[in-house]
């Protein structure tokens, strides 16, 4: 592993959301800075009012490029897009401007992953309807980085704790996302899947995919994809020596997974991945009527730039108070580091 930090972009979310807010508090740790060197790509104004809403004690260091950056703790750098106007922001509240500012910081991290001026790319939260009312019409973070990279094979994964999973199909209905149910699909996933636990550092990787129907169909009663889909891919995959089970019911998979017997799992559908994973990282108070844990990091394979994201939204109705949790930010962060560091050594950097 290469001793050099690297140096992770973070784009700052929607300014009406938690985004500007949790970054403040994370890189009011001071811990941050003994792993990477972190800077925000965002509008200064905003992340100086969200200093003083996280009541943490930081400067902020306006940067137009990245060797103007201090990297000290104490001070935040920010690549500053000056693309909001403070007096027109209102928390919580969906706009063009806050859509137009999340894509900006988005696409500028983006830029500069890819011309090597950083090492990795974490995002904050954005809001679809406020991305599509400024006039980005896509339909999420992944699509964004897909279309910048011209990255064709990539899928979504999310982490939290030993629980790893990724997807075949995303932000599609569920009939479309059971169409998506295909061979040449499935196997793509598993070898991203494959891809990315090696870069994580797992040497031989196990690897649980789900079926599509209930129980797997238990042996083509409930349908035919797992026979004629999702067994091909499996088989095809482990023919060229990777480790990998399935189709496995899901009702049992991913408590397998949780448990250890694999190191990911392959979801056929965005709620089928996503429902055990936020089980596992989000824990609700119902006494005090609020999240006492919202931890999670979303990941984007296949790219040829490294992208970890939070895994929640916008969260409007906490924004501007000071009270929403920074966790799943410094665990994407974590990540990040950790993906770079492999990049950075194989590079030999």
């Amino acid at each position: 592993m290469s001793e050099r930090l690297p140096i992770i972009g973070v784009s700052m979310g929607d300014p009406a959301g938690i985004g500007p807010e949790i970054a403040a508090k994370a890189f009011a740790d001071k811990a941050l800075y003994g792993k990477c060197r972190p800077l925000v790509a965002g509008d200064a104004s905003v992340m100086e009012q969200a200093v003083k809403i996280a009541g943490v004690d930081l400067g902020i260091n306006a940067i137009d490029t990245v060797s103007q950056a201090k990297f000290e703790h104490g001070v935040i750098d920010v690549i500053d897009l000056k693309d909001v106007e403070l007096e027109k922001l209102a928390f919580g509240k969906v706009s063009a401007m806050g859509g137009k500012a999340a894509f900006d910081a988005v696409k500028k991290v983006i830029e500069l992953a890819m011309a090597g001026e950083i090492d990795a790319t974490v995002t904050g939260p954005l809001n679809k309807e406020a991305l599509n009312l400024a006039g980005y019409h896509y339909t999420g973070h992944t699509e964004i980085y897909a279309e910048f990279t011209k990255t064709k094979d990539y899928t979504m994964m999310l982490a939290e704790g030993a629980l790893r999973v990724v997807h075949v199909s995303t932000h599609v209905s569920l009939r479309q996302a059971c169409d998506n149910v295909k061979k040449e699909r499935v196997y793509a996933v598993v070898k991203l899947a494959y891809n990315a636990m090696r870069d994580f550092g797992i040497e031989r990787p196990r690897i649980g995919v789900a079926g599509l129907n209930p129980h797997a169909s238990d042996g083509g009663l409930f349908g035919c994809e797992e026979v004629e889909e999702i067994l091909p891919a499996v088989e095809k995959a482990r023919g060229e020596g990777i480790v990998v089970d399935g189709p496995i019911p899901p009702d049992t998979l991913f408590s397998k997974a949780l448990g250890g017997q694999y190191d990911i799992v392959v979801a056929m559908y965005h709620d089928q991945g996503h429902i055990p994973l936020k089980l596992v990282g989000f824990t609700w108070n119902e006494t005090e009527k609020k999240w006492n844990s919202v931890s999670g990091v979303n990941i984007t394979l296949g790219l040829p730039i490294i992208r970890t994201s939070v895994d929640h939204g916008t969260a409007f109705g906490k924004a501007g108070k000071g009270t929403a949790t920074e966790e799943s930010l410094v665990n994407a962060i974590d990540y990040a580091v950790k993906f770079a560091h492999q990049r950075i050594g194989r590079m030999g950097r």
